[in-house]
């Protein structure tokens, strides 16, 4: 734009050179026809030389009014690309934290997904350990369902054994179901004493719903009628129930008018068969004096009572000892628990073994609690004062 204008500034300048000239050139010569021709003809180009001057000037004007504004734009366009710039920057810079952002994002989100397999795997192995925990748990009741069921089954025959062991150890009459002397009716187990038959009929659970077993045992004390009609039967009938369906009964005498049925364990059939046993040492007991017959009947009460205390206690804590065992099962670590159990299965209790013809002796258990006592006294061991309760205070009573 700056060379335009020096080019029009030297048209001017020739311009104004050529008007002088001519100027002078027609005050020197003479003003012939021609001259004046001619001088018409450069006036006129003259003329238009100074028109075409005005218009270069105007278009100078324009020029410069437009390089004016060129200048403007010039200067608009390089804040406008500095502005650019500014922003370029700034977008690089918003473009490398959105980049470092989606990276955290990635990042977070692959550490969620390993949490989240993590939790799902451990959640699936808590469902398995879970699942394998009420298998144990179905399995180990089954196990004690048929436990008790095969304890069930061979319930008549061991109250068999044992009652004919008893009657071998302290030399008593044992009749056979076979050999009961009135035909239609045959007990499971009879013992003879003082010419009375002393009738033990053994009753289980039919079936695991031991729900309805005590009014099993109702029903059947309306059954040994059939037995207590028999004069040389003696009205104190037994019915034998396994110890593991003990807590399910509530009611263990009933006073049936012409005679009386007391519900028992195998625990205390001796007991009370060694208590009837003491009336066959008196030839006639019509005989015994008032207060022999109350010493009589002071001894078996006491020994009904022993037997009912020694039962109710055994029941109360077999009970605890279940119930510590179901804890121990479900609140000891699995470690612990297997230790536990591998250290059960390498004990072994030996109790006293029971050999026939040979007699328990009262004097030797006698001497064997002085023993303790002593023991017990030397090693300073504190007495315990077993504070016991019992939701059925009726059974202490009877």
């Amino acid at each position: 734009m700056e060379y335009m204008g020096y080019i029009i500034l030297a048209i001017l300048i020739i311009g104004g050179f050529t008007a002088l000239y001519l100027k002078k050139e027609i005050v020197t010569n003479d003003n012939t026809e021609d001259d004046k021709k001619r001088i018409s003809e450069l006036e006129k180009d003259l003329a238009t030389r100074d028109e075409k001057i005005n218009n270069l000037e105007q278009n100078t004007d324009i020029v410069n009014a437009k390089m004016s504004s060129f200048e403007q734009i010039k200067t608009e366009k390089t804040q406008a690309e500095e502005r650019l710039k500014s922003v370029e920057q700034e977008r690089n810079i918003l473009k490398t934290k959105v980049t470092t952002l989606e990276n955290k994002e990635d990042a977070r989100n692959e550490a969620l997904r390993k949490s989240l397999d993590k939790s799902n795997a451990l959640q699936e192995s808590l469902e398995k350990e879970k699942e394998r925990l009420n298998d144990e748990r179905v399995a180990e009741k089954e196990a004690q369902f048929e436990s008790m069921k095969k304890q069930w089954g061979e319930h008549e025959k061991d109250i068999e054994n044992h009652i004919q062991m008893i009657c071998k150890n302290h030399i008593l009459t044992y009749i056979p179901q076979e050999d009961f002397p009135y035909p239609r009716n045959k007990p499971d187990n009879t013992v003879k004493i003082s010419e009375q038959y002393i009738i033990f009929d053994s009753k289980s659970p039919s079936n695991d719903d031991l729900s309805n077993f005590p009014n099993y045992i109702k029903n059947q004390t309306d059954n040994l009628k059939k037995y207590a009609k028999h004069k040389d039967v003696k009205k104190e009938l037994f019915l034998v129930i396994p110890t593991n369906t003990l807590h399910t009964i509530k009611q263990f005498t009933y006073n049936m008018g012409d005679y009386n049925v007391y519900v028992i364990t195998k625990d205390a059939i001796e007991p009370i068969i060694i208590s009837l046993r003491k009336i066959q040492e008196f030839q006639l007991v019509e005989k015994l004096s008032p207060e022999e017959r109350d010493d009589i009947c002071r001894i078996i009460g006491k020994f009904a009572h022993t037997t009912k205390r020694r039962i109710q206690i055994d029941q109360y804590f077999a009970e605890e000892f279940l119930d510590t065992l179901k804890k121990a099962s479900n609140q000891l670590p699995r470690e612990i628990l297997k230790s536990v159990i591998e250290f059960e299965g390498a004990e072994k209790l030996n109790p006293p073994m029971e050999k026939r013809n040979k007699q328990i002796l009262t004097q030797e258990l006698i001497d064997k609690r002085i023993q303790l006592n002593k023991e017990i006294e030397i090693r300073e061991i504190p007495e315990i004062d077993a504070k016991i309760s019992f939701k059925d205070k009726k059974n202490d009573e009877e």
